[in-house]
């Protein structure tokens, strides 16, 4: 079954974390990569841009409309999300809770219940 583990984040956050601690922490959070994608149940993880940097994207006469976004309520915002394929959500989520910053941000869980083949 694949899983797909959310983090969030806000620049408040991460301007708030020690400059001369994310050497470390990057090392551990690739180190962590590294250690699941030679199990086979990470397939793939990515690092969003902060919101600043996103766009929206809507269909208006046929072309596309571009615009800033997004406009959060909150803060908080994805920073970065992972794709398992583990045997159980147990699993995945024993695996959300070794990441490195799952003792300061909280790792969402999210089953994938559909997947679109790419291989046609």
């Amino acid at each position: 079954m694949k899983y797909l583990l959310m983090v969030y984040g806000n620049q408040e956050k991460w301007d708030s974390f020690p400059a001369e601690e994310w050497p470390q922490a990057v090392a551990a959070q690739e180190a962590f990569n590294a250690r699941y994608r030679e199990t086979g149940e990470l397939l793939s993880a990515y690092g969003l841009s902060d919101a600043a940097s996103t766009t929206l994207v809507r269909r208006e006469d046929g072309a596309p409309a571009v615009t800033d976004g997004p406009y959060l309520e909150t803060k908080e915002y994805m920073a970065s999300f992972y794709l398992l394929d583990c045997e159980s959500e147990e699993r995945a989520q024993q695996i959300a809770a070794d990441m490195p910053f799952a003792d300061r941000n909280p790792v969402e869980v999210w089953p994938v219940l559909h997947e679109s083949a790419t291989d046609l």
